[in-house]
């Protein structure tokens, strides 16, 4: 009798500890489910942010051809300008009157090809300067990202693959 007691007893003692331990798990699980949805919303977060910067990144790629159309336009109204020139110079002998107007129409047109050169010069180097720290922003939040992604899953591995051989 008392060996039968004895084997109820262990018997629920190992149901308690059985469910004790089922119930932490239980626990466990509802805890990293949470902390699962959490770090999702971080991702998609950051995924938001990386690609309004390179949204952004785009537009700057997008304005360059036009600035580089316009440089294109003053190298050629440069060019035209020292024909000009050529023409005047050459026009010198004939008319005293003739040089002092070619004189002033090159002046005038050197210095402005001079300040839109100056400008544009500017404008290139802050739009280089802004687009250079875009890209450095965009592979700091990248691996920032990927230091939370699960790479055990398929979309963890494709998201971060090319920023962990970048490293």
């Amino acid at each position: 009798m008392r060996a039968f007691v004895a084997l109820i007893f262990l018997a629920v003692c190992v149901l308690i500890s059985v469910a004790y331990q089922a119930m932490q798990q239980e626990y466990r699980i509802r805890r990293m489910k949470a902390q699962i949805a959490s770090v999702t919303e971080e991702v998609k977060t950051k995924e938001n942010e990386i690609v309004n910067a390179k949204v952004k990144i785009q537009n700057m790629n997008d304005e360059l051809p036009a600035l580089n159309q316009e440089r294109d336009k003053l190298v050629k109204k440069k060019e035209e300008l020292m024909k000009a020139k050529g023409d005047s110079d050459s026009s010198l002998a004939t008319c005293e009157m003739e040089k002092a107007d070619s004189d002033k129409k090159k002046t005038e047109a050197t210095e402005a090809l001079e300040k839109l050169k100056i400008d544009q010069q500017e404008e290139e180097q802050k739009a280089q300067e802004e687009i250079q720290g875009l890209q450095k922003q965009i592979r700091d939040r990248d691996i920032k990202i990927c230091a939370f992604v699960d790479e055990q899953q398929e979309e963890g591995r494709k998201l971060c693959e090319d920023k962990k051989a970048a490293q």
